[in-house]
């Protein structure tokens, strides 16, 4: 069960938060505009942290898996997910590797070692800058509603496709940043990550991604 968490954290995705409004796909030149303003505000990002409440929707069970953490990315591809309720349990993305802290229990895993894990630290860094538009590995769709703006991300390659049906990014219009991602599975279960209380470009600390 933890593994196959781990793998579907990794994969990343976000909580009982659906918008009201029904989307509608976007025009040619509102992709553009909205691929142009995205891009901006991920340039001026060098770092970001914010809570989240992550909700893991199992077919079987009748109420979401809930937990809550932080997550702190530093450019240009520092990142840790540090789970604190229910447990404590945390990722760190570093030097080519993935630094994992099972309560206490410690251990590594070397990204140049895994083509795999290698697709799964760019496909993170890029859910949290933005910045995956221009990937070939993905078919991108684009959808619209009053207050949201939502990419879909088909995956083009079979090894994506065993874990990952399609990954969904939700931004807030006002500021062009990620406040929501799904990942839907192959199966009817997905995991959704909800951000709040978004900080960016503060001073972070090069001890947090010390795991």
């Amino acid at each position: 069960m933890r593994i196959k968490f781990f793998l579907l954290l990794l994969f990343l995705s976000v909580g009982p938060f659906k918008s009201l409004a029904q989307e509608q796909k976007m025009s040619e030149s509102e992709i553009a505009s909205f691929k142009q303003s995205v891009a901006v505000v991920s340039k001026k990002i060098n770092t970001l942290s914010t809570d989240f409440i992550q909700y893991k929707h199992l077919d079987f069970l009748s109420k979401d898996i809930e937990t809550s953490g932080k997550m702190v990315f530093k450019e240009p591809n520092l990142l840790l997910w540090q789970y604190k309720k229910p447990y404590n349990y945390s990722i760190v993305f570093k030097n080519g590797k993935i630094l994992i802290n099972d309560e206490g229990k410690k251990s590594a895993v070397d990204i140049g070692n895994s083509k795999l894990f290698g697709k799964i630290n760019k496909l993170i860094v890029g859910s949290v800058s933005g910045d995956l538009f221009d990937d070939k590995e993905f078919s991108i769709s684009y959808f619209k509603n009053k207050d949201q703006n939502t990419a879909k991300f088909i995956p083009n390659e079979a090894t994506l496709k065993k874990y990952i049906k399609q990954i969904e990014l939700t931004f807030n219009k006002g500021d062009a940043t990620v406040i929501q991602v799904k990942l839907l599975e192959s199966s009817a279960d997905f995991t959704r990550i909800v951000f709040k209380n978004k900080i960016i470009n503060t001073k972070v600390d090069e001890a947090s991604f010390t795991n």
